[in-house]
């Protein structure tokens, strides 16, 4: 008994410490961030509040994060059925303990501890799918959207290292490394069937558009006047570059911002407004779904025996 109560209380104190060093991290960056001037964006916020825009913004966020979880839950079918419930408590609390984790790390123990430990494998090889479509969208816009910005340099470059890549990986695929190779991986994703890789990469592309337009529209309503192609190609352009460079997700909207400065600029886009708007992309995408899964976190029973 005292054994089950000493397990109950550590688990509880784990949870409460994930919990307050998400708060925690993302406090800090808020308050301690020099490229955010308060007062400038609280005046520029207020000028541009509308209960309307706001509820037009958030339908974003919510759309989002929605496409995130129905990806989750159809990738975990391979496995077992889950309800759009149980999904929505694994991803947004998976993404309250990965925020002050390297590029989300956290992310794959999180999901990880909702099923069996014998199934841990498995988890984070779905999760390294969810996340992978996700990061080859972002490869393929971002890499035609610094074509059509004129960076064509850079789209070879890309284009070279990418075959190059590929040809590696093709003639040493049959070369294990601890007991893994390419061969096998490949093997393994055959094992998935296609209807749920078909449905996986159609809501990841749908995911893609609705950020990258929830980004398109904060710029819309901050004034920025340029043409849609030039606009979205330079959003492209910024998730790419921005997601190639290892970062925290309480991070995310400083590095992301750094991003959209070099091109934004270039474009003559007020430094401030690209700040806030990135500012603003992270609070949506990134602090409201953590506020929602810290409850997630706090309720969670592992699987794990």
């Amino acid at each position: 008994m005292k054994n089950l109560l000493r397990n109950r209380y550590f688990l509880f104190a784990v949870k409460l410490t994930i919990v307050l060093l998400s708060f925690y991290f993302i406090y800090g960056e808020l308050k301690n961030n020099n490229q955010l001037d308060w007062p400038k964006f609280y005046l520029l916020l207020s000028e541009k509040w509308s209960v309307l825009g706001m509820f037009f913004l958030l339908s974003f966020s919510f759309a989002n994060r929605f496409l995130e979880i129905l990806k989750w839950q159809n990738l975990v079918l391979f496995i077992k059925p889950i309800s759009v419930g149980e999904s929505t408590k694994q991803v947004l609390g998976a993404l309250t303990a990965s925020i002050f984790t390297p590029n989300g790390l956290g992310e794959y123990a999180g999901k990880a501890l909702f099923f069996d430990k014998k199934k841990t494998k498995k988890i984070i090889f779905l999760n390294l799918i969810c996340n992978g479509i996700q990061m080859i969208l972002t490869v393929l816009f971002g890499t035609i959207g610094l074509w059509i910005l004129g960076f064509k340099f850079w789209v070879l470059a890309i284009v070279g290292i990418c075959f190059l890549l590929f040809g590696i990986s093709f003639l040493s695929k049959s070369i294990k490394i601890k007991g893994y190779s390419i061969e096998k991986l490949l093997a393994k994703l055959n094992e998935i069937p296609k209807t749920i890789h078909r449905k996986n990469i159609f809501l990841a592309i749908g995911r893609y558009l609705v950020f990258s337009h929830q980004y398109y529209f904060l710029f819309l309503a901050f004034g920025v006047d340029l043409p849609y192609l030039t606009l979205m190609a330079s959003i492209a352009a910024v998730y790419f570059l921005a997601s190639c460079l290892p970062s925290f997700q309480f991070l995310d909207f400083a590095i992301k911002g750094s991003v959209a400065l070099f091109f934004f600029e270039k474009l003559g886009v007020n430094e401030w407004i690209v700040v806030f708007i990135s500012t603003l992309m992270w609070f949506l995408n990134v602090v409201l779904p953590v506020v929602i899964g810290s409850y997630f976190v706090l309720k969670f029973k592992p699987k794990w025996n």
